[in-house]
């Protein structure tokens, strides 16, 4: 969430940035500079008020202490009186207050200045390329037929215990998934990242606290008796970790890893972009998480994105990095590369990996800040990471590694599986 300050004193620059964004509500700006200002109208004539009562309190106690009696008598009923405006002044100070938080959880975060301008996908800008390009026949199979085939993911059984969007993985392909789930954890640990396994549900100060709500409530579970949500990314219950904590610079940055089962209602479009493992309700996913200094937190996004980048390079799939225009960007990114491996057989780019820099953004929400060197808190800034989402992986792996004795597996995931090959 922006600071109604930040925006009070970078009223153009903000129209700017947000412009990028294409966010259509500009009025929003003017409405939170007006709450902002007559909340400090009112706070300042509360605090006035209240140095005038005890103005006036320190007066009748003088005019008594000087025999003064009916002088005091007849002065002190004013601060009662005052009392009752202070009231009615912290009454609408938190009228005020609150609306004019309601209108700033509807402001996105600001873009990054590197950010490219555009409305969608067609307009992200390629970065960063990688990996061998398969070679195959033109009778190459997609991922739903191989996975029936080799008997690796049963669709119909999932959808009959479920319903649509939720892949039942049987013999080796469940032991393929939890080769891929072992490696990303092991990989991550070893680059110095702290595994966790947070709870799967979360209650609204931590969907919250990292931007789901309001912003994607319809996308999400709920579980309405008891008002939890299933996570839509292990970033949301590794990061309300740190709400409302203090940490410690030299403790800076915090690396955190934690494998979670994904939930998300939205299952995007129809046809062959969600057949099989393309887009699915429930997906397995390994998930990155730091919390930095500002200073420090650009670097520590680039390094994200070669980490990330690192494990499609063991995987020996070809790659690239896109960095997301404002119009593609989520709700409360700053800045965030999207991470894409080529699927041979569709002929197609499959996201599998988002790595973004919320800055300050989820950080105030969920006040979450760091002691400096000047013994003061300051506010962190979050950074979270794919490393990586498992449907996709597992359909480029089918597809790209299929021959006409079988599926290889990659060298890397041989002592995960237990087996080199899918026959």
């Amino acid at each position: 969430m922006l600071q109604a300050g930040f925006i009070t004193e970078n009223k153009e620059r903000v129209i700017s940035a947000l412009k990028k964004k294409n966010f259509k509500e500009m009025n929003l700006i003017d409405e939170v500079i007006a709450l902002d200002t007559l909340r400090k109208k009112i706070q300042y004539q509360a605090d006035t008020t209240l140095a005038e009562i005890n103005r006036i309190s320190k007066e009748v106690g003088k005019l008594y202490s000087q025999g003064r009696r009916e002088e005091a008598e007849t002065l002190k009923h004013r601060p009662a009186e005052l009392k009752e405006t202070v009231k009615k002044l912290n009454e609408e100070l938190s009228k005020t207050e609150q609306a004019l938080r309601e209108k700033l959880l509807l402001i996105p975060n600001l873009p990054h200045e590197s950010v490219p301008p555009g409305t969608g996908s067609e307009q992200n800008e390629k970065v960063a390329e990688g990996g061998p390009m398969p070679q195959l026949p033109d009778n190459a199979a997609p991922h739903w037929e191989l996975m029936s085939k080799y008997d690796l993911i049963d669709i119909e059984a999932g959808t009959k215990i479920t319903g649509a969007g939720f892949p039942l993985y049987t013999r080796r392909g469940a032991r393929l998934q939890r080769a891929l789930i072992q490696f990303f954890l092991d990989e991550a640990i070893q680059a110095g990242y702290e595994e966790v396994i947070p709870p799967f549900l979360v209650n609204e100060d931590s969907a919250f606290g990292t931007g789901q709500l309001p912003d994607k409530e319809g996308q999400m579970y709920e579980t309405r008796l008891d008002k939890l949500y299933l996570i839509p990314t292990a970033e949301v219950p590794v990061t309300n970790i740190f709400r409302d904590m203090i940490l410690e610079e030299k403790d800076l940055p915090v690396k955190r890893v934690a494998y979670s089962p994904c939930f998300r209602r939205e299952a995007g479009s129809y046809g062959k972009d969600v057949r099989g493992l393309n887009r699915v309700h429930q997906f397995d996913k390994v998930e990155i998480v730091q919390i930095q200094k500002p200073e420090l937190s650009y670097q520590t996004l680039e390094e994200m994105v070669q980490y990330a980048c690192s494990l499609l390079q063991k995987l020996q799939l070809p790659y690239r990095v896109m960095k997301l225009c404002g119009g593609d960007m989520s709700f409360a990114s700053a800045l965030t590369y999207d991470l894409e491996v080529y699927s041979a057989a569709q002929k197609r780019w499959l996201e599998v990996s988002s790595v973004s820099n919320f800055e300050t953004f989820q950080s105030y929400r969920m006040k979450l800040r760091y002691r400096g060197a000047d013994n003061k808190p300051h506010l962190a800034h979050t950074l979270n990471g794919s490393a990586l989402a498992l449907p996709r992986i597992v359909a480029a792996l089918l597809e790209n590694n299929q021959t006409a004795e079988g599926i290889l597996i990659p060298e890397v995931l041989h002592e995960y599986t237990g087996f080199n090959k899918i026959t």
